[in-house]
């Protein structure tokens, strides 16, 4: 058999013509004809095709560096100072306290980054023992370099203990970086009290608020923090661009050096196209917060009731309320969750078991783990994350299947654990 060739994307489509130009295939040709069920959106989301075409220009027309002295490239930094009012405009920041990243990731670390750059007595940095891998694997890193780290426990259901929080800083913490919205649980931490708590101590916070827009309102200014992450991606904006809201009074020192581009803030060529689809997707998502709020509620509340109630020994990790509108983790136990993602996936049907950057951990889930859940229990686990894209259809189509689903996952399970025997039949059954 011959390998796949990895490095051309071009051979890896049937029927693909490398002497005319290269068109993408529609998702439905991608995945042989079949109709995705997409209930991942915690992940990433579909881009939206108002954001779509509002990039395309500046990958056709007017595709010249923003940096550049000569009128052709220099046009489109009005585009860029546009895209940065729409962010700002979704957050109720200044635009000129936007910086532009690659991702959520970079924003984190940039935060933390700063805060102990900028403060170098302070070596003590504060956060939680769920936050994202971005802020969790930062933080170990600073800890093999000299630093301490101090990561929270949390409840068991998902809360955090803030009279612990207030306690544990201390004069030479630089930062606490705590998240506002779990993206496994959906799970809302309090920010209003966390930086009312950082301002009477005079330390600096950030939150990682990547699952938040589009869901709920942001509003930097009642929030209180100093810096602020989010990512395009996740509100139906490309992959590749994130923003880093810095605060006008909070002290920061760039991440990344370079040409001086973001008032000095943060280095390297601006990604124009994916910068403007990001201002488009803003801009959209300050209108579905009501839908989110409304309609996916609905849709997740019947998703999460009619398993819970239809399906034996299954449960909900994290409080029922205090949580995002559209996130659903729910733990099937006596499965394995790998068997469920993959019979679900035959099906046509994507979920996750946890966040997607870090699918395909053997490990289970440091974020379950933290609220008490057996490693057992947290690998059989799954989250449903929905988006404005999801329709009633759809959920009555994951209901249908599910049932069987987790009959299989269990048997399954059960297969291996008497017989000692491949899974494989037990999965096709």
């Amino acid at each position: 058999m011959r390998p796949v060739n990895r490095l051309n994307p071009l051979l890896r489509f049937k029927g693909a013509n490398l002497k005319s130009p290269f068109r993408w295939p529609q998702p439905a040709v991608m995945m042989s004809q079949r109709r995705i069920f997409y209930f991942d959106n915690n992940a990433t989301t579909r881009i939206a095709p108002e954001v779509v075409a509002a990039m395309m220009p500046f990958f056709t027309e007017r595709w010249g560096n923003a940096s550049s002295a000569y009128g052709f490239g220099n046009q489109v930094v009005k585009h860029m100072d546009l895209a940065r009012e729409q962010v700002a405009a979704l957050i109720g920041a200044d635009p000129r306290e936007i910086v532009f990243t690659s991702c959520g990731t970079e924003a984190n670390n940039a935060a933390i980054h700063s805060a102990l750059i900028t403060q170098p007595n302070k070596r003590h940095v504060l956060t939680t023992a769920v936050e994202h891998s971005a802020n969790m694997k930062y933080c170990e890193y600073l800890r093999r370099h000299g630093y301490e780290v101090t990561f929270l426990p949390v409840e068991s259901d998902g809360s955090l203990d803030l009279h612990l929080l207030e306690k544990s800083i201390r004069p030479d913490t630089a930062i606490v970086s705590v998240m506002w919205a779990n993206n496994e649980t959906g799970v809302l931490f309090p920010l209003e009290e966390i930086a009312a708590i950082c301002r009477s101590q005079g330390v600096l916070y950030h939150t990682d608020a990547v699952q938040v827009p589009g869901k709920l309102k942001v509003d930097v200014d009642s929030l209180g923090v100093d810096f602020l992450s989010l990512s395009a991606h996740k509100l139906h904006a490309p992959k590749g661009v994130g923003l880093l809201y810095c605060r006008y009074t909070a002290p920061f020192h760039a991440y990344l050096l370079g040409g001086g581009q973001e008032q000095g803030r943060r280095g390297g060529t601006e990604n124009v196209p994916y910068i403007v689809g990001f201002g488009r997707a803003a801009e959209l998502a300050i209108n579905t917060i009501q839908d989110e709020n409304t309609r996916i509620r609905a849709l997740r509340d019947r998703l999460e009731q009619t398993i819970l109630t239809s399906i034996p020994d299954t449960s909900r990790n994290g409080g029922r309320d205090n949580r995002l509108p559209n996130t659903s983790n729910l733990t099937f136990n006596g499965c394995e969750a790998e068997a469920i993602l993959l019979l679900l996936d035959r099906e046509g049907i994507c979920v996750s078991s946890g966040s997607a950057c870090t699918t395909g951990s053997l490990t289970p889930s440091h974020v379950l783990t933290a609220m008490g859940l057996s490693p057992a229990r947290a690998k059989a686990s799954i989250r449903f994350s929905l988006g404005i894209y999801n329709t009633a259809e759809e959920v009555d189509h994951l209901l249908t299947k599910l049932p069987g689903v987790i009959a299989a996952a269990r048997g399954a399970a059960t297969a291996i654990i008497t017989d000692r025997t491949d899974c494989a039949p037990a999965l096709a059954t």
